[in-house]
């Protein structure tokens, strides 16, 4: 099994070294002191487990885990037992290993690892997504090309529709446009924002530049913002 190990201190990742070379079935393919250089390997290379601390400044082991788009199996290493329940919220996460480890807790670890790997994944079937959008207007049905809008942004009851060309006011509700939009090609990454992530220009700070509008990110949209970049 081919793992990587993501921790900010030095010490806690050679600890968590030491334990997979004690299991033969463990290959460390890379160690890491931060969370975005290894979403860039994992972006390149296939990992089979991932030993991941929690408690990392700038970017946390959570926001890792949210940020994943296939994610593989991954094992919290962290000295605070309070995220143990919230863990187990997803399925891709095996166990949870509380400082200082020991070698008999990280076996049974392994075991567990082991048996997830062993499952076979459920597939579903692509749904094809429709290229047109019909707004309402005055009582007329103006038609959008999916990929040339740019940003919907909400404005009280309404919602403002630019495009490469124009913009529109509809009299609706983000989450109701949200619902009619494909997942390739936009998302939400503010409470009144939502973009054609395919048009991003630059992503600075905490916005992003698509054409000539620049659109605020909020702290919980970020993650997934992150996932679906081809970062490099």
């Amino acid at each position: 099994m081919n793992c990587i190990i993501i921790d900010d201190e030095t010490a806690a990742r050679a600890i968590v070294g030491q334990l997979c070379t004690k299991v033969p079935e463990l290959h460390i393919l890379q160690e890491f002191d931060n969370a975005i250089e290894a979403i860039k390997f994992l972006n390149q290379q296939e990992v089979d487990v991932v030993f991941l601390d929690i408690h990392m400044p700038g970017f946390t082991g959570i926001d890792f885990v949210q940020t994943l788009k296939n994610p593989p199996k991954i094992v919290l290493t962290t000295s605070d037992t309070e995220f143990a329940i919230a863990a187990y919220e997803y399925e891709f996460i095996v166990d949870y290993l509380v400082k200082p480890i020991t070698f008999e807790r990280f076996e049974k670890c392994i075991q567990k690892v082991k048996k997830s790997l062993s499952k076979k994944p459920v597939s579903t079937a692509m749904v094809e997504p429709t290229s047109d959008l019909y707004i309402n207007i005055d009582r007329r049905l103006i038609k959008l090309r999916l990929n040339e809008i740019l940003v919907i942004e909400a404005e009280g009851d309404y919602i403002k529709v630019k495009t490469e060309k124009e913009e529109h006011r509809v009299h609706t509700t983000l989450k109701k446009i949200k619902e009619k939009l494909p997942d390739n090609l936009f998302l939400q990454i503010h409470r009144s924002y939502i973009i054609n992530f395919t048009k991003i220009i630059d992503i600075e700070d905490n916005s992003v530049l698509i054409a000539k509008n620049v659109v605020p990110i909020s702290r919980s949209n970020r993650p997934e913002l992150m996932r679906r970049l081809n970062l490099l």
